[in-house]
């Protein structure tokens, strides 16, 4: 207990597994953690007079328990027995082997196949931010700068399994991110630019950083210093599968901040049960492919170029089936290859995943051949990329046997013909049975004993063994060890040679394997780069040919994209709605247009229910996949370069910050107004619904004429809304047009048609809806008489005529002059009677006195 005390005080917030013999213990604090998390028995003991909690489990059960361990956001550290318990007298020597976090780990049991296992860093400077994020299963490593929000922006979309940031930034962290995250402070020396420096100059083997492009982005080598430094912390110290640092630069991709990510479910549906639109596009064939595709979607490009390359590739692998399927099954066969490596690069690599390898690289040889007979010239460059590694497949093919298990102390995993010693000795370890049959055969005829049989067990060894009827006959050169009820049993000088010519044999043929596995496995971490790159290829290639497969399953069309400033969709469809429909039921396609000379904002009005929100989001998603180089859902789709999208969808609180629904919404929305451009895309839907009505109104006017007026840029937007005087606004400003989405009343019901049609709606229908969602008939009833009584008040009628008033004001300015209350008034004549170039300070200070005593104290 001093020696587990002394190693947990060096791990304090880790939950500490201690090896004892057979087991992995855990005591006191841990143990009542462990036993609640992993369902197994809690007991206690007493030691030295104290009671002391203690649950564990079988050591070769580690990869069944750690997992559960990981997932729910312990930091585990694994301590192993050092040396062996027959060399030493005193306790056995013990260390921590491996600190396990949910961010750094390379278990196959705890990563997930089809997704990333970030380590994000965050680095919080006085001018910017920095971040890097670093998956060690798979080698990469990507690095960014810039302002908060973007830092927090990339954090959604990369979805880091855990967050290291420096100690005294916490409270700004946490004002940034919240809780959103399993987050691990580190000390504030960690964050120091030199120390980052020489981490990442000797991690890869460079003098500076120049190379890769980062040398100017100081917040983001620091961010990425205290990732390389986290590695070490946890006795990560086999990497040398990291081989490069990737800047992301913000402006090569379009720029969706956290809301917009979230709001249009790209990766992960709002509600549980819902879909993504990631798990309705992903029909990759392999987790190269799925990690990269959500990479792609999260990070859509600007760049014209290499989106038309894309879209090319894709539509030649639509209109060749047969290489397009050719490809597929052979991407299937490469599996994992990318964590493949990265486990032979840390020496964790087992025997089947060496086989795994070979496979691949295989695989890797054929698809190879098919993209350089294509006649793609970007399928042919992607061919001529591959690399077949030769050497090391004929080496792992020549050396292995072709059904070596997955532990190698199991035995039989280098093939024969390798090593001659080897050879010898399985000859004598393996040949045991027939020289033990020889034995038996000679000593039976020497004897005369017709039920002689020779046996082993751990005690004994082999033995012979005589039934009693026939103990008279044993010759007197044989050693009796035991005595049993109805036999006994006896060595011999020969067995024993044999025996120890056995077992020896058996150790030095674990040992041999052992070092001769480790000499492959260093060879294959040679090839580590020509390996990730082919894992690269073929991850582009498996998202290729599934945006392919997905456009001929779903009839998708090649999109236009072009640097216009123009969005025309035609007939398109919701991506992921259109997959959810009963099956006989068509999807109601909706054109979209949209520019910046006649028709920059369109106001979509229409009952609940009807598809205003659907239509928002279809055509973003469209434009997404456009430039992220898929076909898309709809006849036909020409999309003007966007650089940015922005959402504003749906309701929801933040309650654990203080923030209402309502506070939610202006926060999305003003960042949207604060960060517009010439080629953004705004979908807004049902602003202000979350406060009053005049407010809601006064609120949803003034955001839409902003957007209209901004002199700077016209943003293309789609707004969409139940304020029906919204309408008179397309009266005025010239590029507001109005849409609806049509219905159809009959006999008090009303049928939803989801046709977007030119014109503005005056209904919501809102009763109706009520009355589909099964309110009871009592409430609905009464409703309906609220109505009839509110709209017989004119007051609908009379919000409409003050609406067409600021419509026609020529201005555009919302005047407090302009309403009807006699203390404004009387305040207006007070100031229009002030001459300000006579007016002294005093003055001053005394007229405004007045025009506040006019108030009555009133905010």
């Amino acid at each position: 207990m001093r020696q587990y005390n002394q190693i947990k005080g060096k791990y304090p917030d880790a939950l500490l597994l201690f090896r004892v013999g057979d087991f992995y213990e855990t005591f006191g604090s841990d143990a009542i953690t462990a036993s609640r998390i992993l369902g197994i028995t809690l007991t206690a003991r007493n030691n030295g007079g104290s009671k002391i909690e203690l649950a564990g489990f079988p050591h070769h059960s580690l990869d069944t328990y750690l997992p559960k361990l990981v997932r729910s956001g312990q930091r585990v550290a694994i301590c192993d027995q050092l040396e062996d318990p027959k060399a030493t007298k005193t306790v056995v020597k013990r260390g921590v082997t491996e600190l396990v976090t949910p961010g750094v780990s390379l278990n196959d049991k705890v990563l997930e196949q089809h997704s990333n296992n970030f380590l994000a860093a965050v680095h919080f400077g006085k001018t910017g931010s920095g971040v890097a994020f670093l998956d060690i299963s798979t080698g990469e490593f990507y690095i960014a700068s810039g302002n908060d929000s973007h830092i927090e922006k990339l954090l959604g979309s990369f979805r880091p399994s855990e967050v290291l940031y420096q100690k005294q930034h916490h409270k700004r962290y946490e004002e940034s991110m919240g809780d959103r995250y399993y987050s691990y402070r580190l000390e504030d020396w960690v964050f120091a630019e030199e120390f980052a420096y020489e981490l990442l100059t000797r991690q890869f083997g460079t003098k500076s950083l120049k190379g890769f492009g980062i040398d100017d982005m100081k917040e983001g080598i620091i961010a990425a210093g205290a990732a390389l430094h986290y590695l070490a912390e946890t006795h990560h110290d086999k990497i040398a599968h990291i081989t490069s640092i990737r800047r992301i630069e913000e402006e090569k991709y379009v720029w969706m901040d956290s809301f917009t990510i979230r709001n249009l479910e790209l990766l992960f549906p709002l509600s549980p049960g819902g879909v993504s639109l990631l798990q309705v596009v992903d029909m990759t064939r392999s987790p190269l492919g799925s990690r990269l595709l959500k990479r792609w979607i999260a990070l859509p490009l600007k760049d014209e170029k290499v989106i038309k390359e894309r879209l090319e590739t894709v539509d030649y692998l639509l209109n060749n089936r047969e290489t397009a399927s050719a490809i597929a099954d052979l991407i299937y066969q490469v599996g994992d290859l990318e964590r493949f490596i990265s486990r032979a690069a840390a020496m964790r690599i087992n025997p089947r995943e060496v086989l795994q390898v070979l496979y691949a690289l295989d695989a890797v040889e054929e698809i190879k051949a098919a993209c350089e007979k294509s006649a793609s010239p970007i399928l042919k460059r992607m061919g001529d990329q591959l690399n077949t590694c030769n050497y090391i497949r004929d080496r792992i093919r020549r050396e292995l046997k072709e059904d070596a298990p997955v532990l190698l102390h199991k035995g039989s995993v280098i093939a024969d013909g390798v090593n001659e010693e080897l050879d010898q000795l399985r000859k004598i370890a393996y040949s045991g049975k027939d020289y033990l049959l020889q034995i038996q055969h000679r000593e039976t005829e020497r004897t005369g004993i017709p039920s002689l049989k020779i046996s082993y067990n751990n005690v004994f060894g082999y033995y012979l063994e005589v039934r009693n009827t026939h103990k008279d006959k044993v010759p007197a050169d044989w050693i009796r060890k035991q005595t049993l009820t109805q036999a006994e049993r006896y060595i011999t000088e020969e067995l024993k040679e044999y025996e120890s010519k056995i077992l020896g044999a058996e150790e030095k043929i674990a040992t041999i394997e052992e070092r001769l596995f480790r000499e492959l496995v260093a060879s294959l971490a040679d090839y580590i780069k020509p390996l990730q790159h082919n894992a690269s290829v073929c991850g582009s290639l498996d998202v290729l040919q599934s945006f392919a497969a997905h456009a001929a399953e779903n009839n998708y069309v090649k999109p236009e994209v072009n640097n216009d400033l123009k969005i025309d969709i035609k007939q398109g469809r919701h991506p992921v709605i259109e997959q959810q429909l009963p099956a006989g039921e068509a999807y109601i396609a909706n054109d979209i247009y949209l520019d910046t000379d006649t028709q920059q904002i369109i106001m979509i009005t229409g009952p609940n229910m009807s598809g205003k929100s659907a239509i928002l989001r279809q055509t973003a998603l469209i434009v997404l996949l456009a430039q992220i180089g898929s076909f898309v859902p709809a006849a036909s789709a020409s999309i003007g370069l966007v650089d940015k999208i922005f959402t504003r969808v749906g309701a929801s609180d933040n309650i654990s910050s203080g923030e209402s629904t309502f506070m939610v919404e202006m926060n999305e929305t003003a960042s949207i107004l604060n960060n517009l451009s010439e080629r953004s895309l705004i979908l807004l839907d049902e602003i202000g619904r979350g406060t009053s009505t005049y407010d809601g109104i006064s609120i949803a006017w003034a955001i839409a004429e902003y957007v209209h007026e901004n002199p700077r840029v016209k943003a293309k937007t789609l707004f969409a809304t139940h304020y029906h005087e919204l309408n008179e606004m397309a009266a005025v400003f010239k590029r507001i047009k109005n849409f609806n989405v049509s219905v159809k009343e009959t006999t008090g019901k009303i049928i939803f048609m989801r046709k977007l049609v030119p014109g503005g709606s005056e209904h919501s229908f809102g009763i109706h809806v009520a009355q589909m969602a099964g309110m009871p008939q009592q409430v609905v009833s009464r409703a309906k008489e609220i109505l009839t009584t509110l709209e017989k008040s004119n007051r609908t009628e009379e919000m409409q005529q003050k609406t067409k008033e600021l419509a026609d004001n020529s201005s555009m300015q919302l005047s407090f002059f302009q309403l009807d209350d006699p203390v404004l008034t009387q305040i207006r004549d007070e100031i229009s009677s002030i001459d300000v170039d006579t007016l002294t300070p005093v003055e001053a200070l005394m007229k405004l006195n007045e025009i506040k005593k006019l108030t009555g104290g009133k905010k």
